[in-house]
């Protein structure tokens, strides 16, 4: 009797081990206090330029360029960028940052972002975040407003601290290290 039901719980123990292997969400933890939600995701933005599959395409370049040369204002790109666990281009990919960000200043630059943030990894496959926000991009770390979700994010409201952790200034090409702290309602 004793070996069954030593068997049975290595058999269970087994069983949550493998479950949670499959739903490593090491990236994202949430707090649950029964009225709100707060969730903080870690990830990576790989914004590519470059190369024969680019995941950013400038899509409008200004007309004038004499007042706006060190800043592109007016420049616009389309994104489709991976979200990844860790800066390497082969680390886990838990998403996708698809939208717009725009050169916004004229004597600064600051690009306005327009992007929804949509994950497709663990319990929040299927959830996303919307930020709107000024990106001054050059500064080595800045915070972004996010306004919005769907799924788990429903109702969000929080904050996105970016921080470039790799930039060739000869293509564009980067990649922003983020870490995201949303409150959602139950």
């Amino acid at each position: 009797m004793d070996r069954v039901f030593y068997l049975a719980v290595l058999i269970i123990v087994i069983m949550s081990i493998q479950e949670a292997q499959g739903q490593d969400t090491s990236w994202a933890k949430r707090d649950d206090s029964g009225k709100e939600v707060v969730t903080n995701l870690q990830f990576y933005f790989h914004d590519t330029l470059s190369g024969n599959n680019p995941s950013a395409i400038p899509v409008v370049k200004p007309a004038r360029t004499n007042t706006s040369s060190f800043t592109g204002f007016g420049s616009l790109t389309m994104v489709d960028d991976p979200l990844t666990t860790g800066p390497e281009s082969t680390s886990k990919e838990v998403g996708r940052a698809r939208g717009l960000y725009g050169s916004a200043g004229q004597n600064d630059f600051g690009l306005i972002m327009v992007m929804s943030y949509v994950f497709t990894d663990g319990i929040y496959d299927g959830s996303s975040f919307s930020l709107l926000s000024i990106n001054p991009a050059t500064n080595p770390v800045r915070e972004m407003a996010i306004v919005g979700g769907t799924g788990l994010f429903r109702l969000a409201r929080g904050y996105a601290i970016a921080q470039t952790y790799w930039l060739n200034p000869a293509t564009g090409d980067a990649i922003v290290g983020y870490n995201v702290t949303i409150s959602t309602y139950i």
